[in-house]
């Protein structure tokens, strides 16, 4: 009777022992594993992740187009490009940078190009920065972000390097679409330097749009932003011909962003040390009925030193 059990027990024992070997031998084969889910899931999200092979992944819901007036400071650009996506990637934003390339054979418009850049960019951007080439920031405390509010002046008179009084809204100025349009965008009138952003200023005064500025800036003049602005190197065109003294010293209500005259004759996708850009090559028209100060080639060198 002992034998028997004995071989009882012997026979349960083996029966137990092929049993989890059979079951282990069939987990070993299954093609399942917490490590090999956890990588799928990982591979899955990625598969829905933007590219952003030249940028931080960004969460703002706002575009933003960077609005660059351009002619021959090729030398600028190849220190703005690199300098700004270095400073904006660290700000969360989803912007593009527009160079702006004047191509004709007029005087420089800054204020034609931003219209014309602001019709390009119209449809897909919901804000656009007005961005001198030669003025980069420094303080990681200036915002870039979507001037809900109202148009917000980054390089305010409190911290531009050069210009300090109270209606001072050049250098760099955001604003939103809805706000560019109500004021009809800049004045087609200021060929050569210097006023076309003091005439907007009253734009926007005239439509109630107060002017915001950065806050709790603890740096000042002469280290919030980079000036790379070489005076001697590049001397401003400050001529004045024919009537050109007069009639910009007065608000424009002839001309705007609904009737700048211009062709885009190439858009060209560029990279600068890693900074995707888009460069328009913009012919702007000059009707000389009504600014013919946009050519006073021959007048220059006189007027300028009367002046």
């Amino acid at each position: 009777m002992h034998n028997y059990w004995q071989k009882i027990v012997i026979k349960c024992l083996l029966i137990s022992i092929f049993v989890s070997f059979f079951f282990t031998c069939i987990i070993s084969i299954l093609p399942i594993s917490t490590d090999e889910c956890v990588c799928n899931a990982k591979d899955n999200n990625s598969k829905n992740l933007p590219n952003t092979e030249s940028s931080i992944w960004k969460k703002s819901e706002h575009k933003l187009a960077i609005l660059v007036p351009f002619r021959d400071r090729f030398e600028e650009l190849l220190t703005f490009a690199p300098h700004m996506k270095k400073f904006l990637d660290k700000q969360n934003i989803n912007y593009h940078i527009f160079i702006l390339h004047q191509t004709d054979k007029f005087r420089f418009n800054r204020a034609s190009l931003i219209n014309v850049g602001f019709i390009y960019v119209n449809k897909n951007f919901d804000y656009v920065a007005m961005h001198d080439v030669d003025l980069l920031p420094i303080n990681d405390n200036l915002s870039y972000e979507y001037p809900d509010t109202g148009p917000f002046h980054i390089s305010s008179p409190d911290l531009h390097p050069r210009y300090h009084y109270p209606t001072f809204i050049g250098g760099i100025l955001l604003i939103k679409r809805d706000h560019f349009i109500i004021v009809n965008g800049m004045s087609n009138k200021y060929w050569g330097w210097g006023l076309e952003d003091d005439e907007f200023y009253v734009r926007l005064k005239e439509a109630n749009l107060k002017v915001y500025r950065p806050k709790n800036i603890s740096t000042g003049i002469h280290n919030t932003f980079k000036h790379i602005h070489d005076k001697n190197h590049r001397k401003r065109d400050m001529a004045k011909c024919f009537n050109q003294r007069d009639a910009t010293r007065k608000r424009d209500r002839q001309t705007g962003l609904n009737n700048v005259s211009y062709k885009i004759d190439e858009v060209v996708n560029m990279t600068i040390s890693n900074t995707h850009l888009t460069l328009l090559n913009i012919a702007l028209i000059c009707d000389k009925s009504l600014t013919p100060w946009c050519e006073c080639i021959s007048n220059r060198t006189n007027l300028t030193q009367k002046n």
